[in-house]
């Protein structure tokens, strides 16, 4: 039997000092992805970066970026995301007009496409097109503000999207977001997650660094229990 890959742990900026942004981006240089949360106040009711934010950080991160898109009209706006370098850029099912398409594009200028599904989605309506994405994001709370609670409800759509992609092959990466801590993330690697979310609990820890690791152990337990 294959052994999992390693957990990903993707901070999320949101949770960081703004006016410290390039120090801020140095303190997880031992993560996995820098998490950018693009809210567009329209589909989420919530402002965050837009395209020039997301180019400085960029061209300061040490670690490559993994964007979310909580905006209306990916469909013209996601490429641009992809076009300025991030490595990995993922929109919302409930937003795009043409995911397939739109996921193509992304892969053809070279970023990783990822598509992301609110609490109240149903996790099927991906089953036919995950050969299409390069990560699937299962949102644990609903989008447009950090520090909520973690929505355990949302664990069966994810051990069923888990279950679907092995079922097939597929070696999508199955991303959470949301309430992701110390105390949640085992559940959602049980559930068959590997790249995970963590905002304050890792900008709010006074040693980033070790919480980063701390996070990554306990779920990469929490994976080969299961």
């Amino acid at each position: 039997m294959d052994q999992p890959a390693a957990p990903r742990i993707n901070p999320s900026i949101l949770a960081a000092d703004f006016v410290n942004m390039q120090a801020e981006l140095a303190r997880i240089a031992s993560a996995d992805f820098a998490h950018v949360d693009v809210m567009d106040n329209h589909f989420v009711p919530n402002l965050t970066f837009g395209p020039q934010m997301v180019e400085r950080i960029q061209a300061t991160s040490p670690i490559p970026l993994d964007v979310h898109l909580m905006i209306t009209d990916p469909d013209r706006w996601a490429p641009g995301y992809a076009e300025l370098g991030a490595a990995s850029v993922t929109f919302h099912l409930e937003a795009a007009a043409d995911p397939v398409a739109l996921a193509r594009r992304l892969r053809g200028i070279g970023a990783r496409a990822g598509i992301a599904i609110k609490p109240g989605t149903a996790g099927e309506s991906l089953y036919d097109v995950l050969d299409e994405f390069d990560q699937i994001l299962v949102m644990t709370v609903e989008p447009g503000f950090g520090g909520q609670g973690f929505l355990a409800e949302t664990m069966p759509k994810l051990r069923g999207l888990a279950d679907e992609a092995r079922r097939r092959g597929s070696d999508v990466w199955l991303q959470v977001d949301g309430g992701i801590s110390n105390s949640t993330i085992e559940q959602a690697a049980a559930a068959g997650a590997d790249t995970f979310v963590a905002g304050s609990a890792v900008y709010g820890a006074d040693d980033v660094e070790a919480a980063v690791a701390r996070l990554r152990a306990l779920a990469r337990a929490a994976s080969l229990e299961s």
